[in-house]
């Protein structure tokens, strides 16, 4: 039986391309997005053997991935036992959505000076977690939601703001794991998702970074209780 959050059996496979390319860094990306899809979750142990056979790649080019995710805080090695997706707590919220007001209201009141093409990709991410909504699918919702803060950050035109939200998203969707009920944090988001792109769309950038600003405050303080609820029941 596989520990809770491992989900290394039904990962697509990686086909002939890493065999071909075999790069640690392109093992990084490959796990870092399914931690972003939620398929990876916090203390789910990372099979060296399991993993090697999926992605077809030898234990040194993995274990030089988990370096490098080490170094990102999405993965931890615990000695004699493994390494394991990280546990992020409320302090890591609270850094992460301190970062996340940084670059995304940011690129929001940067937003005037966008291509369409980032515009638009942030509508296509609204629309992808209202369909996820349509057919029931919660942790889809999460995913889009991922997307859409991250074309939010596209809006700057800038690759090393993409690298550095794709880092922080992955560990904020490690800290989305604490939500017990996925559907009730997840989808009163979807409207306002819809609000800033509208706001955007219609070059009301003030509105939106306020909007947004609200919006952060509003998750950060329901993640945190999350947390210190959680705390407070295993102390009990």
């Amino acid at each position: 039986m596989t520990a809770t959050g491992d989900r290394i059996d039904d990962l697509p496979d990686a086909g002939g391309g890493l065999e071909r390319s075999s790069t640690a860094e392109r093992v990084a990306d490959l796990l870092r997005g399914h931690i972003i899809d939620g398929a990876l979750a916090p203390g789910a142990r990372l099979s060296e053997e399991r993993l090697g056979r999926k992605f077809r790649v030898s234990r040194n080019t993995l274990r030089e991935a988990f370096r490098l995710l080490g170094h990102e805080r999405l993965l931890v090695h615990e000695f004699n036992r493994g390494v394991f997706v990280a546990k992020p707590g409320a302090e890591d919220v609270v850094d992460l959505f301190r970062m996340r007001r940084v670059l995304e209201l940011d690129a929001v009141r940067a937003s005037a000076r966008a291509s369409a093409e980032a515009l638009n990709a942030v509508g296509a991410a609204v629309e992808e977690g209202e369909a996820a909504h349509a057919r029931g699918d919660w942790e889809g919702i999460g995913t889009a939601n991922m997307a859409y803060h991250r074309r939010i950050g596209g809006l700057l035109g800038s690759p090393r703001v993409d690298e550095t939200m794709r880092q922080l998203l992955a560990e904020l969707r490690l800290a989305f794991h604490v939500m017990a009920a996925p559907r009730d944090f997840y989808t009163p988001y979807l409207d306002r998702n819809h609000a800033i792109y509208d706001l955007l769309a219609a070059g009301a950038v003030d509105t939106a970074a306020e909007e947004l600003a609200d919006y952060f405050d509003t998750a950060e303080r329901q993640l945190v209780h999350a947390f210190t609820a959680r705390a407070a029941d295993r102390g009990a």
